[in-house]
């Protein structure tokens, strides 16, 4: 389980998309197409694309539950640590000030995001 480079990004930005980067992988559309989906949603609910709220609807509506993580180690619990305890399935991470999508026990960002600490999280329902 590993950290993989991935940037959809089509001027090759590293920072501030991190969310239509995450929902870019686990939807498997190109960067185009998940900012106009989360800035519409954004539209629809008057918010920000960026706001947990609208890209969390936006997930909803593709079929993904929302998790919080454990308690027992807000501290130390990091996302190589969830990744690494979730093998199998699709999940997009939140830590509050990033987001990140783990796919089979590795995570994509366009730096090793491992060491930071999930606060709460999205799973593909089947």
């Amino acid at each position: 389980m590993s950290w993989q480079y991935y940037n959809p990004n089509p001027e090759g930005n590293l920072v501030g998309d991190c969310v239509v980067r995450a929902l870019s992988k686990a939807l498997e559309q190109d960067w185009d197409t998940s900012y106009l989906g989360v800035t519409t949603q954004g539209y629809e609910m008057k918010d920000m694309p960026s706001s947990n709220a609208i890209w969390g609807a936006y997930l909803r509506h593709k079929g993904f539950k929302r998790h919080i993580i454990s308690n027992d180690c807000p501290d130390c619990y990091t996302i190589s640590d969830f990744c690494n305890d979730n093998p199998n399935g699709l999940y997009i991470l939140a830590t509050g000030t990033h987001v990140v999508t783990c796919v089979n026990g590795d995570w994509y960002d366009t730096w090793d995001s491992g060491r930071e600490i999930p606060i709460y999280y999205f799973e593909k329902e089947n």
